[in-house]
């Protein structure tokens, strides 16, 4: 055999290792059937919610990589979160019109983020009338057409049909609606991880949709307008109280309790923020912060992308607080 011929074998067997070591760590889709990412499931009675992928957008999860969660009254439903795409979102009500044959209503933004806004054309088309906090609009308007390119960059022809629209509603502080006989709360209870987060509590159901206030199962990310003294403020004076004791549906990753994320969101913030501070008292710099200790977190799914960055967003921050 010739030595170019041996050399391209063995660079073909690499590649083949590389390859199948990426989809090895690629996580399977839950419902293949369907291009949401997993069956929705019933967190409480009337509150079902289809759990997104904890990783980044991909072509595999075609952007659904956070949690598209509906509430079902007695006359209409409300759906949290329009989805990352236009065919995404029809894929969940094609879901919701097996559970039920009510008109969805009302679609509730939980920010101005891609996948919770992108999909919002799809039900206007379907008569919903689409809410978001009024702190949202500013980063729909300054980064929508972006993240609707990038979107399209990633989940190519599963894209089709996607167009950034208005939002129809907003609010300031909270707003209710009524499903019949079911209350739904819209909620904007301080600073979080991005502007205009929002919490939606179904009071008669002890269910709080927390949104990207709350995170247990993959690592929160701090943005670099991510004011995280502020969102410490928010948890301890408003999530904490009205959360305790509820079931919890995060922004990304399955239903859980008050205990869980408190641990993995207001824990991990508190924790970070102690490095930090401690990395300032002793005169060390920002390239110090990417070396903080983030191990008892590594287990969280995107530590690896996130744990530096957050760190050093952090050091920015806190030295000018």
């Amino acid at each position: 055999m010739g030595k170019n011929n041996y050399k391209k074998i063995i660079l073909g067997v690499i590649s083949l290792c590389f390859s199948a070591e990426i989809i090895a760590a690629s996580p399977a889709d839950k419902y293949p059937e369907s291009l949401l990412y997993s069956k929705p499931v019933k967190v409480a009675e009337d509150v079902w919610s289809s759990i997104g992928a904890t990783q980044y957008y991909s072509y595999e999860n075609a952007g659904h990589n956070n949690n598209l969660s509906f509430v079902i009254g007695n006359e209409s439903i409300l759906v949290v979160n329009g989805g990352a795409s236009y065919l995404l979102a029809k894929a969940l009500h094609d879901e919701i019109k097996k559970i039920s044959n009510l008109p969805v209503k009302y679609v509730v933004d939980e920010n101005g983020q891609s996948h919770a806004v992108l999909g919002n054309g799809y039900w206007k088309e379907q008569g919903a009338t689409i809410i978001a906090h009024e702190g949202a609009i500013e980063e729909i308007e300054e980064k929508g057409l972006n993240g609707l390119d990038t979107l399209k960059g990633i989940i190519k022809e599963r894209a089709q049909g996607t167009e950034l629209v208005e939002i129809d509603k907003t609010f300031e502080e909270s707003m209710e609606l009524e499903l019949g006989g079911l209350k739904v709360e819209l909620l904007y209870l301080g600073p979080a991880h991005s502007p205009g987060d929002i919490t939606v509590h179904i009071p008669k159901r002890q269910v709080i949709i927390a949104g990207d206030m709350a995170f247990h199962q993959r690592m929160l990310p701090i943005f670099p307008d991510t004011d995280t003294a502020s969102w410490l403020e928010t948890w301890h004076e408003s999530f904490t109280p009205l959360s305790e004791g509820k079931t919890i549906i995060p922004g990304h990753g399955e239903a859980t309790d008050f205990a869980t994320v408190d641990k993995w969101t207001r824990g991990y913030l508190e924790y970070l923020r102690s490095k930090v501070a401690a990395l300032l008292e002793e005169g060390g710099a920002l390239e110090d912060a990417y070396k903080i200790d983030q191990s008892p977190y590594a287990h969280l799914e995107t530590y690896d992308l996130l744990a530096g960055k957050n760190a050093g967003r952090v050091f920015e921050a806190m030295e000018f607080e």
